[in-house]
C-alpha cells in the first residue's frame, strides 16, 4: 500500500507557471512507475505525463510537450510536474498515480494507487 498526497495547484493567469508535487508514504517510492493525469469537468481522466522508477525515462501526451515536464526525487518520495505556458484548457484536478513495478503507462486502468487530486484553474 502507498498513499500519495498532491499539491502545488492554484488559480494562475494563462501563460503563467505551476509547480505541482506528489509525495508518497507507505512502500518503497522507488518501486513504482508514477504518472499525472488530469480531469476536467464533465470529461474523462486524461493521461498527461509518466516516468519511470529511475527517473531515466519519461512519456508525454503530445499536446503537453514542451510545456509540462515531469521529474522525481526518489531520496524525497515525491514527482513533481512543472507546467509552463499554461492555457485555460488546462483547467482540471490533476491526479499522480502509482504503479507497482511496471513499466510506465498512459492507461489510468494500468495504475495501483491515486491521490486524492490538486485543482489547476487557468483564467484567460
Amino acid at each position: 500500500q502507498v498513499q500519495l498526497v498532491e499539491s502545488g495547484g492554484g488559480l494562475v493567469q494563462a501563460g503563467g507557471s505551476l509547480r505541482l508535487s506528489c509525495t508518497a508514504s507507505g512502500r518503497t517510492f522507488n518501486n513504482y512507475a508514477m504518472g499525472w493525469f488530469r480531469q476536467a469537468p464533465g470529461k474523462e481522466r486524461e493521461f498527461v505525463a509518466a516516468i519511470s522508477w529511475d527517473g531515466l525515462n519519461t512519456y508525454y501526451t503530445d499536446s503537453m510537450k514542451g510545456r509540462f515536464t515531469i521529474s522525481r526525487d526518489n531520496a524525497q518520495n515525491t514527482v513533481y510536474l512543472q507546467m509552463n505556458s499554461l492555457k485555460p484548457e488546462d483547467t482540471a484536478v490533476y491526479y499522480c498515480g502509482a504503479r507497482y513495478r511496471s513499466a510506465m503507462s498512459r492507461s489510468k486502468a494500468d495504475y495501483d494507487y491515486w491521490g486524492q487530486g490538486t485543482q489547476v484553474t487557468v483564467s484567460s
